[in-house]
């Protein structure tokens, strides 16, 4: 709990810092007197300015954003011998670059997060295949549990893929294009290799509202390929009663071969039906040894659906890889990424805007601790890269054009430049209570949605 705390601080500290002073710096770079510099909003507890001249920098109780405050005539009088410093008597193209600044500087900090953490190295599920969910996109294209997934086609070549981050990437960008994937495809069993075949995973019929947050369920890609062996076993549970013990290696349910973990966890959740679970009869191997024992899994209940539990951990360890780039590529990646999640980010708005999205694709606060948390527990390469991501998010929200945020100020300099004169107060006005509107909208979306998932109702 701590570590989500801190590591949520941190990362609306760090965020708000760099789009703060990329306002800040770029305002005084054109000759604009800076008031202050805020990290969040409400009671000031910590304040510093040198003189009364200089800027003002304060850090303030609700650390939900921040604000750069310029000498303006419209917010108040302003001295005729600071009037050259003051912000409206700024030309239209400095006031338009003051403005662009602070999401630009989010953007700037993503590419470097994502090529640290490239440089760094992170530790990833190699790309073989768990068992695809029954009647899925991916078990009709044919693939199957142990199945290395080794390349995509990208026009006349193939790109090796890393790992099955990297995999699920490629599946998320074809999808959003309604494109289909073509994948090179290895069959491992049992350690042996079986020929390599091309597979066309056809993202392109997914259906518009599949390509949400659910995508992966959707194509039927779950997690990486498991052994089908017994972990911990809990005392006085089914799985002990039955005598597995840790280590136990399952071959066969009812005659049938068990093809990986998944499987087997999934064969174990449907057991249950009415408030009953079925005897299994399972084969396992122990010290070369093949033993018949009979399960017989407890009924627990799952949201609004019953399973079958055994009360043990099912499942070794998926192979790894360490996926790390050299200085110049983990740039290049780091550009590269920063493109792709902008991208991405406008599409799935643009999406949910239409309708063909849904809105719980929206996050919020507690889910973005939750997720700060998780991150900085698997290391500084995953945290930088979550990092790098809220920062992506923040600088593409920012440039979107509703008032109050920067795109908005962003729009009233457009309509200057394009009809020679500002956008007349009353239509400031109007426009700002609208936007005030909107983004209290998204926020309460993006708090229900946090509440929902923490409840299990998403």
């Amino acid at each position: 709990m701590i570590t989500t705390v801190l590591a949520f601080l941190f990362t609306l500290g760090v965020l708000i810092v760099v789009h703060e002073y990329g306002h800040y710096r770029v305002a005084v770079a054109c000759g604009v007197k800076v008031l202050r510099f805020s990290v969040g909003f409400g009671r000031v507890v910590w304040r510093r300015q040198r003189s009364p001249r200089d800027t003002e920098f304060v850090l303030s109780a609700l650390p939900l954003g921040g604000y750069v405050r310029m000498l303006d005539e419209r917010e108040g009088p302003v001295p005729a011998s600071e009037l050259h410093l003051a912000f409206n008597r700024k030309p239209l193209r400095q006031r338009a670059l003051i403005v662009a600044a602070g999401p630009a500087a989010n953007l700037l900090l993503a590419v470097l997060l994502y090529a640290a953490s490239q440089w760094i190295g992170v530790s990833e599920p190699k790309a073989v295949m768990g068992s695809p969910t029954a009647g899925s996109l991916a078990e009709r294209a044919g693939l199957k549990a142990g199945d290395w997934v080794q390349a995509w086609r990208d026009g006349d070549e193939w790109v090796n893929l890393r790992s099955l981050s990297d995999l699920r990437w490629q599946v998320t960008q074809h999808a959003l294009h309604a494109e289909p994937l073509l994948l090179s495809v290895q069959s491992v069993h049992g350690g042996q290799a079986r020929g390599v075949r091309e597979l066309r995973l056809p993202l392109d019929t997914l259906g518009d509202r599949e390509v949400d947050a659910t995508l992966m369920r959707h194509v039927g890609l779950g997690s990486a390929y498991s052994e089908p062996v017994m972990g911990e076993v809990k005392p006085g549970g089914p799985a002990e009663r039955a005598g597995l013990k840790k280590g136990d290696r399952v071959l066969r349910l009812a005659g049938q071969p068990v093809a990986d973990a998944q499987s087997l966890r999934e064969a174990i959740r449907a057991t249950a039906q009415a408030g009953q679970t079925r005897t299994m009869a399972w084969t396992v191997e122990r010290a070369g040894q093949l033993l018949e024992l009979e399960v017989t899994p407890r009924v627990a209940r799952d949201g609004e659906v019953d399973v079958g539990r055994v009360d043990a951990f099912i499942g070794a360890q998926p192979e790894m890889v360490t996926v790390r780039f050299g200085f110049l590529e983990g740039l290049q990646q780091g550009v590269s990424r920063t493109w792709e999640v902008s991208t991405m980010s406008l599409r799935m708005l643009g999406r949910m805007l239409i309708g063909e999205a849904s809105v719980r694709n929206l996050s919020g606060p507690l889910t973005i601790a939750d997720y700060a948390g998780q991150s900085a527990n698997l290391g500084l390469a995953y945290y930088l890269g979550f990092l790098a991501l809220v920062s992506v998010s923040l600088g593409v929200l920012n440039l979107l054009p509703l008032p109050m945020l920067d795109g908005g100020h962003l729009m009233y300099y457009l309509f200057e430049g394009l009809t020679g004169r500002p956008v007349s107060d009353l239509w400031l006005a109007r426009l700002q209570r609208s936007g005030i509107a909107v983004l209290l909208l998204m926020m309460s979306v993006a708090l229900y949605n946090d509440v929902a998932r923490l409840l299990g109702l998403n």
